[in-house]
């Protein structure tokens, strides 16, 4: 019961409190109801030439589970907000994150391939960093994300010449 007593004198001290500073408590509640919403777009792509950036051969992956976590900078392993989505048929995502997270670290990740030909994660590249706060000199609410992708187990035979003609391999 003293617990009880407790809680309830410290919800009065704080709404007395904020009836000194003059605050509305129905404006607090607005604007957790008004949330700027940040608008996460993205898309992940099948790479059959296991290069770890697109190419004309990459194609885009339906059904990908992404995931958005925004974590605390000092202690990383706090997980702050979460949302997951999956991908359209052209490979693409959104996600509404509510909130500005400007002192968190936010990374979209794409956790799972449906394809089971298309399905190894990239090797140190498989979340793309996005900053949802407008307080870095970015305009508006829409942040969009690089690409994320999955590898095919072996390399495309076609993939020789379309990294020729991008002048990543020499001809020969």
């Amino acid at each position: 019961m003293a617990k009880g007593v407790a809680i309830v004198s410290a919800l009065c001290f704080l709404a007395l409190a904020s009836i000194a500073h003059g605050q509305d408590m129905s404006k607090v509640k607005d604007d957790v109801n008004n949330a700027k919403v940040f608008k996460v777009e993205g898309n992940v792509y099948c790479d059959p030439c296991r290069v770890e950036f697109l190419t004309s051969l990459s194609t885009p992956l339906k059904g990908v589970t992404v995931e958005l976590a925004c974590r605390d900078r000092n202690s990383i392993l706090n997980v702050t907000t979460q949302a997951q989505t999956e991908t359209d048929a052209d490979g693409n995502y959104v996600l509404n994150i509510a909130g500005d997270h400007e002192e968190e670290i936010c990374e979209v990740a794409a956790l799972m391939s449906p394809d089971q030909k298309c399905n190894i994660p990239f090797d140190g590249a498989d979340k793309a960093r996005v900053l949802l706060t407008e307080n870095n000199g970015v305009q508006g609410t829409d942040r969009y994300a690089n690409p994320l992708g999955f590898q095919t187990e072996y390399t495309d035979d076609r993939c020789k010449d379309v990294l020729q003609e991008m002048g990543m391999i020499p001809e020969n």
